[in-house]
């Protein structure tokens, strides 16, 4: 994604969803930068954009981000937070790689995640984070909107990523709708947002 298109997508959704984005600054390992947008509920919206840097090349969410932009944009996928993250390194039988960016106001945000070589695969499945930092410092603090993530629509295989979260199939994510459409492209097709101005889909 060119600087126009990100600098665009950043302003489109902002306009939609009641607020503006802040800066979350670069991922050096790889390889990307951030924009935010922390929402009620204890979520946020993320645009990524890869750097000019060689970490977006090796590293696998570098690779994932910058093959979305290749393709046309879009939602690259959705993330599911959890307190530990060794089970789901059990499960998937390698280890959670660590992740940080640092803040514009110099904060180091960390995290480990795993799950991006099988979203790479399958662009239905999720991948999984889980904080290092404490909730205050986390991209969900300090809601900016009062606009919530209401429900997603995925082009996938209902029983397939209930099995890959571990969760019941009919009601994958708590306090979140999740609709299963068909699409010749699996993966997150949109996203249901509930705001000031009624259901808002992007």
């Amino acid at each position: 994604m060119d600087r126009g298109s990100f600098v665009s997508t950043v302003q489109r959704i902002g306009s939609a969803l009641g607020a503006g984005f802040v800066d979350g600054g670069v991922h050096p390992r790889f390889g990307t930068r951030n924009f935010i947008l922390p929402l009620a509920g204890g979520t946020y919206v993320e645009v990524v954009t890869t750097l000019d840097h060689p970490a977006a090349d090796r590293a696998p969410f570098g690779q994932a981000v910058a093959r979305r932009a290749e393709e046309g944009g879009g939602w690259l996928g959705w993330v599911v937070s959890v307190d530990d993250i060794t089970p789901v390194e059990a499960r998937l039988g390698r280890t959670a790689a660590d992740g940080h960016r640092a803040r514009p106001d110099g904060f180091d945000l960390r995290w480990k995640q795993i799950g991006l070589l099988e979203l790479m695969e399958d662009p239905q499945l999720p991948y999984f984070l889980q904080w290092l930092v404490p909730a205050e410092e986390r991209p969900s603090a300090d809601p900016r909107t009062g606009s919530t993530i209401q429900g997603l629509a995925i082009a996938g295989d209902a029983a397939a990523i209930a099995e890959f979260l571990g969760e019941p199939a009919d009601h994958p994510l708590d306090q979140i709708d999740v609709t299963w459409v068909d699409d010749e492209e699996p993966g997150l097709v949109s996203v249901d947002f509930a705001t000031a101005n009624g259901i808002v889909t992007i």
